[in-house]
């Protein structure tokens, strides 16, 4: 992967080629390919302008808005990692600050999708933070029986994602783990959900319009990651991870019951918060 096109150059990245057919659809697409905008009516924060995002939409629950989509990408080893936004500094009141900010299928796609929960004072989403972009095995009573407890995950962990099952919902339909990324020697691990599943590439090879190509983008051979916090009370949701009412076959936040699709992308924002340089 790494010698392949993945991101555009203006970027800073390569724009990858996909070989194996990709894939991700999302409700929020119309008919004409066009992404539908949600603006949330209970936004996070106030006082640091829009915040626009693609994220695996809320279909049932009290969450306000969907969960971010992490961007990722595969190594030539196989490995799985996620694409932090490009550091830059910028001129903001007359002084000199960092931001995380890029150019990625079609959208600005920066730090501050990741701002709920206090997630954004997590030392790894910082742009000084010292370690790699790489998804890790996390241990704890939310892991999924199969994945191992530690280490950096790879493609071959999923080689039965078509066929895999837990008993909950539809056999075939995808293969979940949790990990963490940017996590290496810090207080708060910023927890990640990864799904792999042929719906993800059929849905880059069957549709288009501007969600398929920020999809396009953002995930590899099937796979997708999410940073996991439920974006109402900020628990830790599992994709099919429960037989409540309908969730079997999607992610589901044991606290409070909401729901999300992670087949269906939708182009949403929040109020961010204004940032301390401000």
């Amino acid at each position: 992967m790494a010698e392949d096109d993945k991101y555009p150059e203006s970027s800073g990245r390569r724009r990858f080629v996909k070989g194996v057919v990709g894939s991700a659809g999302m409700a929020g697409v119309g008919a004409g390919g066009v992404a539908t905008l949600n603006a949330i009516t209970n936004p996070t924060g106030a006082g640091g302008g829009q915040t626009t995002y693609y994220g695996v939409e809320n279909i049932s629950g009290p969450a306000p808005r969907a969960m971010p989509i992490v961007p990722l990408e595969i190594d030539d080893q196989g490995d799985l990692r996620g694409v932090y936004p490009t550091v830059q500094e910028v001129e903001q009141q007359g002084q000199t600050v960092q931001v995380a900010r890029m150019e990625l299928g079609g959208i600005t796609y920066e730090v501050d999708w990741f701002q709920y929960c206090g997630v954004q004072e997590y030392q790894g989403l910082q742009p000084g933070y010292e370690g790699d972009n790489y998804f890790r095995y996390t241990g704890g009573p939310s892991s999924y029986d199969w994945q191992p407890t530690s280490g950096v995950v790879n493609v071959e962990d999923f080689e039965d994602y078509e066929t895999w099952t837990n008993g909950i919902g539809e056999a075939g339909l995808g293969k979940p783990a949790l990990a963490s990324w940017r996590s290496q020697n810090v207080d708060n691990a910023i927890p990640i959900q990864i799904i792999r599943s042929e719906r993800i590439m059929e849905k880059i090879d069957e549709e288009d319009g501007e969600a398929i190509q920020f999809l396009e983008a953002a995930t590899q051979d099937g796979f997708i990651a999410i940073l996991n916090k439920c974006t109402h009370f900020c628990c830790v949701p599992g994709f099919r991870s429960s037989k409540y009412e309908n969730a079997d076959n999607y992610i589901y936040c044991p606290c409070h019951q909401s729901i999300y699709n992670p087949f269906s992308i939708v182009l949403t924002r929040f109020v961010a918060f204004p940032r301390p340089e401000d």
